[in-house]
């Protein structure tokens, strides 16, 4: 079977494949351990877009220990920290290059109100975090501390003002304290507070899930407070405008997309849109982080490639309104979700990694690269404690789960340029079912001295070889990284923190114009060429 080519909106379409079924050998029956081969054409001499490095953000909200313990110890904490903000944690996230950073929610930031965490600490009141576990928020941790942990990361800053139960005014007041150097009532707070400078917030966005915990509203009427909103938020400089984000859709909710871009249009730099992967897709029951059998592997690998019907979805909408593709789409919220870990606060939301995490996040990732003309930013939830997390703590403990290691194998495609990789994999069937058992994608680095190739193998139980034409380029040399487990359910733990960890991949052949590999099961890899 032959893919001739792979668009941005076509990761290795159910339809395609179907088609292409009618000429391939037929897979082996389920649990059998028989290889069949993948081949690949890498097409550099096809060049797509820019892979915004945005692609690789992250979202820190206000719940759990996501930054309370996660993040935030303060000054007088025995955990080693930089004003409060822990040192461990903050040398692991360096690591990532992490190119911007969403804050304070999620449903968090539709109830918060900024004021509040602002001046002495010691002053400022307390509130009770009613979406997540009902505990008291000290608001210990506001503006200036998450401006501090911005700058001390070196990222950008994602800020998500209150539209459910704030007012313009507030909106306004908190955009002129963060941005404006001006002599003003807000600047003029903020110099009172300790900071002189104006802050750089490259991104805001005008409150989170309109359509649920932010407001319940319908899309028209949110589409009418965008609007109004929007109005007050100032660009106090002028030559770096506030890109502003519109809360959007939740998953198949097409028609949100399509009153967004008819009411609001270029009113709005870019809308969000937010979805879920759930092993049973069952909200009430969504099954274990860790207990899990093949089904539950399978389910969660297929639901997951969801994530590509939705861009290529919302996406048509958009360009029928934007065929200039002016306006982007910002996936800021994402990952998997499971049910909380036994014992643990279930508002907390705190679940394990596992390999199967790992093979998630590679996943999506592609499917974004392949969309890159149209996906300008994706948050995954969250960085700490929280959902599919990158780092899990434990009072003075640290650990870097599988998903982490992804994002690290994959910060060299941040900024580059996406090319074209022609795939053709076998299937990976369960019962009925069956999704393709590998995935790939690749960019060339932005100085144009390297190309990177990312593969998954799917299959719990199976290495696949796979054998890569390369089109315009002759490298000189090929390393690889590997990152795999010896169960679909390997994760690691404080006692075993480095059970999944990349090692070398030593497999990884280059003959001429051919590049040749064997993936093993359950496997994520990445390639340099040279």
């Amino acid at each position: 079977m032959k893919l001739t080519r792979l668009l941005p909106a076509g990761f290795l379409a159910v339809a395609a494949l179907a088609a292409a079924h009618a000429q391939a050998p037929p897979p082996p029956p389920q649990g059998s351990s028989v290889t069949v081969a993948a081949a690949a054409t890498l097409r550099a001499d096809r060049p797509g877009p820019v892979v915004n490095r945005n692609i690789y953000g992250h979202f820190a909200e206000h719940l759990g220990r996501g930054i309370y313990e996660g993040i935030w110890v303060g000054p007088a904490s025995p955990i080693p920290n930089t004003r409060g903000i822990r040192n461990d944690v903050l040398a692991a996230l360096k690591q990532l290059n992490i190119p911007v950073l969403r804050w304070p929610g999620g449903c968090f930031a539709d109830e918060y109100h900024w004021k509040d965490g602002i001046g002495p600490r010691e002053k400022r009141p307390s509130m009770i975090n009613t979406h997540w576990g009902g505990v008291v928020e000290d608001n210990s941790f506001g503006t200036h501390e998450f401006m501090d942990l911005v700058e001390q990361l070196g990222t950008d800053a994602y800020i998500t003002g209150n539209v459910g139960s704030g007012t313009p005014q507030e909106m306004m007041e908190w955009v002129e304290y963060l941005t404006s150097d001006a002599v003003s009532p807000m600047a003029n707070l903020r110099r009172q507070n300790g900071r002189e400078k104006a802050w750089r917030v490259p991104y805001f966005g005008l409150g989170n899930e309109p359509w649920g915990c932010g407001g319940n509203m319908r899309p028209e009427y949110y589409a009418d407070e965008y609007r109004k909103y929007n109005t007050f938020i100032k660009n106090y400089d002028r030559a770096r405008p506030i890109y502003r984000i519109a809360g959007g859709a939740s998953d198949f909710n097409y028609a949100w997309t399509e009153v967004l871009m008819e009411r609001v249009g270029r009113r709005m730099n870019a809308a969000s849109l937010h979805y879920y992967t759930l092993p049973t897709g069952n909200w009430s029951k969504k099954g274990s982080a860790t207990q899990f059998g093949e089904d539950q592997w399978f389910s969660t690998l297929s639901r997951t490639l969801k994530m590509d019907e939705l861009i290529t979805k919302h996406a048509a909408i958009m360009d029928k309104a934007d065929p200039e593709k002016r306006i982007g789409l910002a996936i800021d919220e994402w990952g998997t979700w499971y049910d909380v870990e036994p014992g643990t606060q279930p508002g907390f939301l705190y679940q394990q990694s596992t390999m199967r995490d790992a093979l998630v996040a590679a996943l999506n990732f592609h499917i974004f690269h392949r969309h890159a003309d149209r996906v300008v930013m994706t948050n995954i939830a969250q960085t700490i404690n929280v959902l599919q997390a990158m780092i899990l703590t434990d009072r003075e403990k640290m650990l870097r789960t599988p998903t982490y290691w992804v994002y690290e194998m994959f910060k060299v495609h941040q900024g580059g340029t996406f090319l074209p990789v022609e795939l053709q994999s076998p299937d990976y069937a369960f019962g009925a079912e069956k999704i393709p058992a590998v995935s790939a994608s690749a960019t060339r680095s932005a100085d144009g001295k390297a190309v990177h190739l990312t593969f998954t193998n799917a299959t719990p139980d199976r290495p696949i070889p796979i054998s890569v034409t390369l089109a315009g380029i002759a490298p000189a040399s090929a390393s690889g990284r590997l990152l795999t487990a010896s169960t679909m359910q390997t994760h690691n733990t404080f006692a075993v923190p480095d059970a999944v960890k990349p090692i070398p991949f030593d497999g990884v052949k280059l003959a001429g114009s051919t590049l040749s590999l064997t993936l093993p099961a359950k496997s994520v890899a990445a390639v340099e060429l040279r």
